[in-house]
């Protein structure tokens, strides 16, 4: 059984292995079109399949099945299935029978090139041809091309071992149960951040398709979908899967992509993710050159969507190539022609025209179209008197790997009345570094998603910009006119520093602790005079008092109690979960349910604990849900799997067995609940021997620094290198040598005696500890196999929830903590006043008067 992450891991690891020092955008075309075409041939074998009497049959058997029938039944075969797929695959040219090529020494990379050549004649002539059309183009997947190889023998080696990486995946049940999608999609966006700057024309970073999905999703009676610059098409898949399953098998899926290569991505990519061919157009095409789509009832006139998404070339120059005019439809709302330097507007108002009236539309694009003057000033003013702006949003710079400029998303809607405010969000500063990209987090795409829907004003974070406002800054949308910054530094002040005291204006901005312990914090502090005041008592007394306060432990205790029934809810529904499809619905329920609990509580953001649910899922729960739903709960508790490891390095590397481990149990958490007596054995030997070890490097070390007789043998007796010298360790027979040479009366033969009983207790140690490890081992091992239920769900819930409850209780201290910080600033900045200073300045000014009347003049 495999689980969707270990599929993705295997298929990157062997990516990275197969394609040496090729760039990874170039071999995405070659790996992600061959794992299709095994997808299309595992496809043509189902419908057979489906179609005949063969009844259970191995793959190999129902191939040859598969190759008898055609050779009764020939051309009617071939309409049948391609009546049912719109294409089929020739006994001959199967993936499979290329892996049975490989298998019996008779491979040819010309076999794999006919066969890619051969299923452009396979395709019906309908109107779902133009899908599969061109999808193996020799432009796309040239299978001659010395990068592969130097000469044949080369390529055709290295072709072998990537046809044979998709050699065990049944591809059509990976696509049922998304998994196949899933990978592709992760591919996709591997071979993205390997490739740098040539990235962004193919892919869309997850966090930031994640926001304009989910803000899109959330437009009602969605039927279709459109993206001018679709890429690899991963954010029409991403808005796909945040709707509804009924909204989903009736949605179209509209896209336009200049580049053929991705062009080709993107139809494998939506067929790989379920998307039927009749709810597909794709176009090959320049978005800006020539309009798309037409409603083909009304030439010249464009198609309609419910949701618009795209994430454009950014400041594209020359876009005007084919010298378009104001007059073209698209360009009339504007009333002008966005600059021919800079195309961003062009691709806006492209998708702002096939907007429906009740749509919604997302697109991301450099924050120079917010504030640039000049014929772009005009079209925002036009935008924004029409009031079609709806939402700014400010993202962090460096989310993308081909460019580490700050991105906004803009929301467009036509459906506004004209005093509806435009909200701004600032969502700038919410990340987290990843290596040398910045990464939002669960919670900070929540976070902002939530602010949209809700339209809320958030002090530092988000606004509503009204009407008056935007024409007060003359239609300038840069963000930080309308969004402020905290300023989390807090202001001196100077009578607290001339005379002392913290200011209670800074004691009133504590609001988390004037709310919740204001009895605690008021009895802390001593008026000095009027508006100052003074902390009576030490930090960490004051902390433990706040911590501990009665009306602490009762929220605790609350939160607590609720928190253990919420995850006693879904450890229920966890146990029964039986369908693959049902885990990221339930993801999401789980994640939904911890803000509400949550959002009761004053002075707890609700994002930090979504954040810990999300890092559950990410950690733990995606997998095993997975392996739980096509297995059982308890049955997958007792599958154990061959701990594969990588040995050897460069042609010697190889992958071999290394023990089992348990399937969702790891089994260092079954030896630490169900063996810990054998465990402490294990420990204390090991803290023996570093013990032993310890000694042994003191009497090194005494044995160098001190000169004298006793320790002469003790040098002798260490370890030597190449060129005699001594080194930093003992050798069991040196030192025995030495003891033979002196008398037992001699001053060095009792230490002579101690290292050598050091050593052969180490030696014994370390053959019972690696015994008793051993032991412990294949203890496990077996154990996995007949853990009782009870077991199983001791030490499953330790794993998914062990610390869960404590860290949303943690919650309650973030904030009492935080102000207790800024509370321990204030008095340290205060602590010196004036006149310390004068008293300190006047002591050092008297010790120095007193050094100089003592120097003596010669």
């Amino acid at each position: 059984m495999i689980t969707s992450e270990e599929i993705k891991r295997r298929l990157w690891d062997g990516a990275n292995e197969l394609r040496g020092s090729m760039d990874a955008s170039r071999y995405k075309d070659y790996m992600l079109g061959l794992m299709f075409y095994k997808f299309l041939s595992d496809k043509t074998l189902e419908i057979f399949k489906a179609n005949s009497d063969c009844g259970q049959v191995s793959e190999s058997e129902l191939v040859e099945e598969y190759a008898k029938a055609r050779a009764d039944y020939g051309e009617s075969l071939d309409k049948m299935i391609q009546g049912v797929l719109g294409y089929f695959v020739l006994p001959e040219y199967l993936y499979q029978t290329w892996l049975k090529d490989i298998a019996i020494g008779e491979f040819e990379v010309q076999k794999v090139i006919d066969s890619l050549n051969n299923f452009e004649r396979t395709i019906s002539v309908s109107g779902d041809s133009d899908d599969f059309q061109g999808l193996f183009s020799s432009s796309t997947i040239d299978l001659t091309d010395t990068a592969l190889g130097s000469n044949l023998n080369e390529r055709s080696k290295n072709i072998k071992a990537l046809i044979e990486l998709f050699q065990d995946l049944n591809m059509v049940a990976l696509q049922k149960s998304d998994v196949l999608g899933d990978a592709y999609e992760y591919l996709i966006g591997q071979f993205a951040m390997e490739s740098g700057k040539k990235a962004g024309e193919f892919y869309t970073p997850r966090q930031v398709s994640e926001v304009m999905a989910q803000i899109a999703a959330k437009t009602s009676n969605i039927t279709s979908i459109y993206d001018p610059t679709v890429g690899s098409g991963s954010l029409l898949l991403t808005v796909k899967k945040h709707l509804k399953e009924d909204v989903q098998k009736d949605l179209n899926y509209y896209g336009q992509e200049k580049n053929t290569a991705t062009y080709n991505l993107t139809r494998m990519n939506l067929l790989l993710h379920g998307v039927r061919p009749e709810k597909m157009s794709v176009k090959n095409g320049d978005t800006l050159s020539e309009d798309w789509p037409e409603d083909p009832n009304r030439p010249a006139e464009g198609v309609l969507f419910d949701a618009v998404v795209m994430n454009p070339p950014y400041s594209l120059a020359n876009w005007n190539k084919s010298n378009l005019k104001v007059s073209d439809p698209r360009f009339e709302i504007a009333g002008v022609l966005p600059p021919d330097s800079k195309g961003d507007f062009a691709f806006l108002l492209h998708g702002l025209y096939h907007l429906g009236q009740t749509g919604t539309m997302a697109i991301v694009l450099p924050h120079g179209v917010l504030f640039r003057g000049g014929t772009e000033g005009e079209i925002r003013k036009r935008l924004l008197n029409k009031n079609y702006i709806d939402t700014i949003i400010g993202l962090p710079g460096n989310l993308f790997t081909n460019t580490g400029i700050p991105v906004c998303v803009l929301i467009l809607k036509k459906n506004r009345t004209i005093s509806d405010p435009v909200l701004v969000i600032d969502a700038s500063r919410n990340f987290i570094k990843v290596g040398k990209q910045n990464v939002l987090q669960e919670k900070d795409i929540a976070r902002i998603v939530d602010t949209y829907v809700e339209r809320a004003e958030k002090t530092g974070y988000s606004h509503l910009a009204s009407r008056e406002e935007i024409i007060e800054n003359e239609y300038n949308m840069n963000i930080p006119r309308y969004v402020e910054a905290i300023d989390e530094e807090i202001p001196h002040d100077v009578d607290a520093h001339l005379y002392g005291g913290i200011p209670q204006a800074n004691i009133d901005e504590l609001k988390t602790l004037q709310t919740t312990v204001k009895n605690v914090l008021d009895s802390s502090l001593k008026s000095i005079r009027d508006g100052y005041v003074q902390l009576e008592k030490p930090m960490d007394e004051l902390t433990k008092e706040v911590l501990t306060d009665k009306n602490i432990i009762a929220k605790s205790d609350l939160i607590r109690e609720k928190s253990q029934a919420f995850i006693e809810n879904y450890w229920k529904k966890l146990h029964e979960i039986n369908n693959i499809l049902d885990v990221n619905p339930l993801m999401e329920e789980m994640l939904v349910g911890i803000k509400e609990l949550l959002s009761p509580f004053d002075g707890i953001d609700v994002y930090d604990g979504y954040q810990i649910i999300a890092e559950v899922w990410k950690k733990d729960l995606t997998h095993d849900a997975e392996l739980i739903a096509g297995g059982g709960f308890y049955t997958i508790g007792r599958i154990r799997e061959a701990n594969m490891v990588t040995k050897g390095s460069g042609n010697k590397k190889r992958e071999e067995q290394d023990g089992w481990i348990g399937a969702i149990l790891p089994n260092e958490l079954i030896a630490k609940h169900l063996y810990s007596e054998e465990l402490q054995v294990i420990e204390d030997k090991k803290a023996r021997l570093a013990a032993v070890e310890a000694e042994l490097s003191e009497l090194v070390e005494a044995t160098k620094v001190e000169d004298s007789d006793e320790n002469v043998a003790l040098y002798e007796s260490l370890k030597k290198n190449t060129e005699g010298e001594p080194q930093d360790s003992f050798e069991s027979k040196t030192v025995k040598a030495e003891l033979k040479k002196i008398t037992k009366e001699s001053s060095s033969y009792a230490l002579l005696k101690q290292v050598d009983g050091l050593i052969a207790e180490k030696s014994v140690l370390g053959k019972e500890i690696k015994t008793k490890e051993s032991e412990l081992k294949e203890a496990v091992y077996e154990r996995i196999l007949v853990l009782t239920n009870e077991e199983i769900d001791e030490l499953v819930f330790e794993k998914w929830f062990g610390t869960t409850v404590n860290e949303l209780v943690k919650l309650i201290e973030l904030p009492l903590k935080k102000e207790l910080n800024i509370l321990e600033q204030l008095h340290k900045r205060y602590a010196e006043t004036l006149d310390d200073l004068d008293e300190e300045s006047t002591k050092l000014e008297a010790e120095l008067e007193k050094m100089m009347s003592e120097l003596v003049v010669r």
